[in-house]
């Protein structure tokens, strides 16, 4: 099988990926009600920013997720997530090319985390060259990325079958209405953006999240 995860480097839980190009106040203040409603995940996208301030926010946002004691990934540069010391990076297909050297500069520590969309083949590939991570979906449709295609629960299912061994995250179209699905469908995190965020009270909306999947 070509699931080879590295122990530690394991992702459980509500995944919560930030809405892009929030002003700072919003920006910490959204982060802090996700974390005070129990999410130890937590995601930063900031791509039209120039970088001495994206590296600015990240710190803070790397001070913020210690406190809590959850995990910090930033997406797309492995350079801001280095600097600003998160602990790991989430790529799209296309910013890899070659994970087997990226995974030998940064070690294992780091966290790698890969979008597969559906892509079987894709997926097999990344973990076998050293990702930690990967990500399937959209499982439904999605308001964050519309051009995305869903694919339904029963290819989240097929992939847990496909990858038995590997840490597997669902992303797209996730609400409290279906979170309870997506763990049955047997993923090991479930990615949410506007399921979480697009709520005046994020930290109730963030509790029940947490608290639907620890049930499940």
């Amino acid at each position: 099988m070509a699931d080879t995860l590295r122990i530690g480097n394991r992702l459980t839980g509500i995944y919560a990926i930030l809405p892009a190009d929030l002003d700072t106040a919003d920006l910490l203040a959204k982060t802090k009600a996700a974390l005070e409603g129990g999410v130890r995940i937590l995601q930063f996208r900031d791509k039209k920013q120039g970088y001495k301030r994206q590296i600015k926010r990240a710190k803070a946002l790397r001070n913020m997720t210690g406190d809590y004691g959850a995990y910090f990934i930033i997406n797309d540069s492995v350079a801001l997530a280095c600097d600003a010391e998160a602990d790991g990076v989430h790529l799209g297909r296309d910013d890899a090319p070659n994970l087997i050297q990226l995974r030998n500069d940064v070690g294992n520590d780091f966290i790698i985390g890969i979008t597969c969309r559906a892509d079987a083949a894709f997926a097999k590939s990344v973990l076998k060259d050293g990702a930690d991570y990967i990500s399937f979906g959209a499982v439904w449709k999605t308001h964050s990325k519309p051009e995305v295609p869903e694919i339904g629960l029963n290819r989240l299912v097929k992939a847990r079958h496909m990858f038995p061994n590997a840490n597997l995250c669902a992303i797209g179209g996730i609400t409290e209405n279906n979170v309870a699905q997506v763990k049955a469908a047997g993923a090991d995190c479930a990615a949410v953006i506007s399921g979480l965020f697009a709520t005046n009270d994020i930290q109730t909306r963030a509790k029940k999240l947490v608290e639907i999947w620890n049930r499940a």
